[in-house]
């Protein structure tokens, strides 16, 4: 087998992992292909190491795990063209997008804690990202295990949620987010671009529904819930489900373990979007940031549209 070297993310961390050696040589190589997919089963996230900086490779690390899936929106600029399709770029000029007061800083680019897609009845299988232009401080990605957040929620909170599902729609705006929003969050500006889109999806768009806590095929219990976009829990928007939600949000959030990423131009990151969260602490609104990002495509088939409704070419983005 190449050589290749896989070693844990953090010593303290049941999640993640850090590989060194990857290049399209080494991904020629069928076991090394094996052990990436093992890995990834296994921990979750890969934190691929001093990798050539290149669209080429971010397309050929992420087609280890599944084939690409497209961004539906045709004005999403695609960073790799027709030499490197999939991979799209997600970034905007200073003072351009979101601005919030979280931790009594002003910051953009700042994203709480979510799983992709979860407004859609299907999720995509995993995001992979690497930063093309970084910030001075800030800007850092978090991942968070959902094993490790369903093993630390109280055993009374854990009984009342596990056979719930949670109702999500597409309303990106972080002044709207009912659960889990943290104390002295402030929104100073939206992001500009992005209204129109959810104004739409606000109105118009079918809610999907996830279940809260789900299985996989070793046995371990996955806590999937995304404060942000979530609306309340099926058959239960009273005050009481709220209350609810709002309780293991806020537990959740209160005990969560996560990896906080620093950006260099050698680093790739895949997580697993049906057992992970991952969030953005923000950076400098005077700043510009830019990130490459390819998404795999998958679906762990246990999400729905509310009263079996139709879906919308819009629900296929990716955020």
């Amino acid at each position: 087998m190449s050589a290749i070297h896989v070693a844990p993310l953090r010593a303290d961390l049941t999640f993640g992992a850090r590989v060194t050696g990857v290049t399209l040589d080494t991904l020629a190589d069928p076991e090394v292909r094996s052990l990436l997919r093992d890995t990834f089963e296994e921990r979750g996230m890969i934190l691929f190491e001093d990798v050539e900086p290149d669209g080429g490779l971010q397309v050929a690390i992420s087609t280890v795990f599944g084939p690409l899936k497209d961004h539906p929106i045709p004005t999403v600029p695609r960073a790799g063209g027709a030499l490197h399709p999939g991979v799209i770029e997600i970034g905007q000029e200073p003072r351009e997008g979101n601005i919030v007061i979280v931790d009594g800083k002003e910051v953009t680019s700042w994203l709480p804690w979510h799983f992709d897609h979860c407004y859609n009845n299907k999720l995509n299988r995993a995001g992979v990202l690497r930063c093309i232009t970084g910030v001075r401080e800030g800007g850092q990605t978090g991942f968070a295990d959902g094993i490790d957040l369903h093993r630390a929620l109280s055993p009374e909170l854990r009984r009342q949620i596990e056979d719930r599902n949670v109702l999500y729609s597409l309303n990106l705006r972080f002044r709207d987010m009912r659960f889990g929003l943290a104390e002295g969050f402030r929104e100073i500006q939206p992001h500009k671009r992005l209204q129109e889109t959810i104004d739409y999806g606000k109105n118009n768009l079918p809610r999907a529904v996830h279940p809260a806590v789900w299985t996989r095929d070793d046995g371990a219990k996955v806590l999937h819930i995304s404060p942000w976009m979530a609306e309340g829990i099926e058959d239960a928007e009273t005050p009481a489900g709220d209350a609810l939600l709002e309780a293991v949000c806020r537990e959740m959030l209160a005990t969560i373990t996560p990896y906080f990423h620093t950006w260099r131009p050698t680093d790739m990151v895949i997580w697993d979007n049906v057992r992970m969260l991952h969030a953005v602490n923000g950076h400098d609104p005077d700043e510009r940031r830019v990130m490459h990002r390819t998404t795999i495509e998958g679906d762990y088939g246990l999400g729905y549209f509310e009263n079996n409704a139709e879906g919308h070419r819009l629900l296929e983005m990716t955020v």
